[in-house]
């Protein structure tokens, strides 16, 4: 890979990771309702990319439900998670997309799996448990359960792309965009409160934090990623992306002052070994499955 290319991934990752932190303190320091504000931005990226909307797919039945796995779903579930959980366990956690997305195409797609990856899945699935169980109530916290669930919802999405028309990152998200803003809004408004004050509050961070969620994130992070997918090979490319959740965990304790624990290192050790044995070993019916999950918005 090219010294200016890896930068670019790097600066990428280091994007991804900061946004985990940003929302984080959105949704509790500033206390914008997650399920909103995961509207707002998915709103705002369909409002953004709207250009980008047309030719509109053939199969938009089944845009429509990977735009509700990869944007609805996924997102409201990750920020009620991180409403509920630090982000250094999301940006690990988050990491079992790519397990899961393994998982949903040995039963879907046929995929055929060796034990190296066996090993991976069983791994990287031990070590979110060390990190999400609380030992002395031997029980899941609720926000782990939520960022469980938002990657069980991205990985169904992503094996739903190898059924679609191929598309750009700008077109993928635009729908997907379009498609959550109406039910995100209307859960929003029906199961929670201060959306208005949100608004109304003149807090420049909140919508400095918008801002980088639409711009930094949806559109020159998963603009540059998903170019890079195209230039490089998935076994290249899918182990840097651990540099994701390695800088979520620095900057969830550098700038949210969150604990650095021995759960929390052994669980992300584990894990992340795991995300790498499959990683370094990609999926044949679906090769982009370790980084399918990482072109949503």
């Amino acid at each position: 890979m090219k010294p200016a290319d890896f930068g670019l991934l790097f600066v990428v990752c280091l994007v991804w990771a900061l946004n985990l932190v940003i929302t984080r303190w959105t949704v509790t320091v500033a206390d914008v309702p997650p399920i909103f504000f995961a509207g707002v931005r998915l709103g705002l990226v369909g409002l953004v990319l709207a250009p980008f909307l047309f030719p509109a797919p053939r199969q938009i039945g089944l845009m429509f439900l990977i735009g509700m796995g990869m944007g609805a779903v996924q997102f409201g579930l990750l920020f009620l998670g991180l409403a509920n959980a630090s982000a250094s366990a999301a940006a690990v956690i988050g990491q079992l997309g790519v397990p899961i997305t393994t998982i949903f195409s040995v039963m879907f797609l046929g995929e055929q799996i060796g034990w190296r990856r066996v090993a991976g899945i069983v791994m990287s699935f031990a070590g979110v448990m060390i990190i999400a169980i609380d030992p002395e109530k031997f029980t899941l916290t609720l926000g782990m359960i939520f960022l469980v669930l938002a990657a069980v919802s991205s990985s169904a999405a992503s094996v739903l792309m190898k059924r679609i028309e191929p598309m750009s990152a700008m077109k993928l998200q635009a729908w997907v965009g379009t498609f959550s803003v109406i039910p995100l809004m209307t859960m929003s408004f029906g199961m929670e409160t201060g959306q208005a004050e949100a608004v109304l509050s003149g807090d420049p961070l909140i919508y400095l934090s918008t801002a980088f969620a639409v711009l930094a994130v949806s559109i020159f992070g998963h603009g540059t990623f998903y170019r890079m997918i195209k230039k490089y090979d998935v076994t290249l490319i899918s182990p840097l992306t651990l540099m994701t959740p390695i800088w979520g965990v620095v900057l969830g304790i550098l700038l949210l002052g969150e604990p650095l624990t021995a759960k929390l290192i052994i669980g992300s050790a584990v894990a992340l070994a795991g995300v790498g044995v499959i990683m370094v070993r990609p999926n044949r019916r679906f090769p982009e499955a370790p980084v399918g999950d990482k072109i949503g918005p």
